[in-house]
């Protein structure tokens, strides 16, 4: 999916949930010491940092900003050898694009095998269940390709890939330091809490319910604080608030699927700037800190 291709989508995509007040992203800054995130339109990228070692999770739209907001955050495109991807959407994979900046062109990806055959051509990515296929990313960088549940680590940082297809046959979600569950496009928040991620854009939306029952079974059993962080609405570290509605699938074109503080149309960016990026911690759902 070249340039061309995201700037489409995001014309077309701003077009069909302008005014549906189902996304909202974080704005560009940090949850904590570990934790930043680029805002970009209606998507978040996230950077985790540990011991002068940051990794990139996800990477975002094809998006002519993106080094101007990293620098926000004091963080130096140069210096990420490590991506993890969630799914091969091009709001996140984006940058490593061929027609991209190719900001990250040294870096390794990580990405699941299953996923991976998006990218080989194997099988095409649909959605608007399963009536439209989107164009096909193409990208150049050394790859490693990851087994659910195949734990390792990128210097003292330690990784768990998660596979939870439904939204894409291959989605990871990815644990990191057994705190921080990074969960791409896995659950959509609203007021009430987490629900399976918005129905027109999954490939199975059974499958992504299931998958979803058995992520909070698996967090569940885990011991300490869990931050759950999604790609487009925000995060939380209550697990009630997180699996709340985890057996429904956000629909966008329904009243009660809304949050009445998202943004009008959140491709326009206006509230994210360089002051509160550097400035403001980003707060949790529901409530803030």
């Amino acid at each position: 999916m070249a340039r061309k291709d995201s700037e489409n989508q995001k014309r077309s995509m701003s077009a069909m949930f302008r005014g549906r007040a189902i996304f909202k992203p974080l704005n560009t800054g940090r949850i904590d010491e570990h934790v930043a995130c680029v805002r970009e339109w209606v998507a978040n990228i996230f950077f985790y940092t540990k011991n002068g070692v940051t990794i990139m999770i996800d990477a975002g739209y094809n998006y002519e900003t993106l080094q101007q907001k990293m620098k926000w955050l004091d963080i130096d495109p140069s210096t990420i050898r490590h991506i993890l991807i969630t799914h091969q959407d091009t709001d996140h994979i984006g940058a490593l694009e061929r027609d991209s900046e190719l900001l990250f062109k040294n870096a390794t990806v990580y990405i699941g095998e299953t996923e991976n055959r998006y990218l080989t051509g194997e099988v095409r990515r649909k959605v608007i269940h399963g009536l439209y296929k989107l164009p096909m990313v193409k990208m150049d960088n050394r790859k490693v390709l990851l087994k659910d549940g195949e734990v390792f680590s990128i210097g003292d940082i330690k990784i768990e890939p998660i596979l939870v297809p439904g939204h894409t046959w291959g989605h990871m979600v990815y644990l990191i330091d057994d705190e921080y569950l990074f969960t791409g496009d896995t659950i959509w928040f609203g007021v009430d809490g987490g629900y399976s991620f918005i129905s027109t854009l999954a490939e199975d939306n059974k499958l992504a319910v299931h998958s979803l029952e058995k992520l909070e079974k698996n967090i569940r059993s885990r011991k300490g604080r869990i931050v759950v962080i999604t790609g487009h609405t925000g995060w939380s570290d209550d697990l009630d608030f997180v699996f709340a509605h985890r057996a429904e699938i956000c629909k966008p074109f329904t009243r009660r699927y809304t949050d009445p503080d998202a943004p009008y149309d959140g491709y326009i960016e206006t509230d994210d700037t360089e002051d509160k990026a550097r400035t403001i911690l980003l707060s949790k759902k529901p409530s803030g800190r």
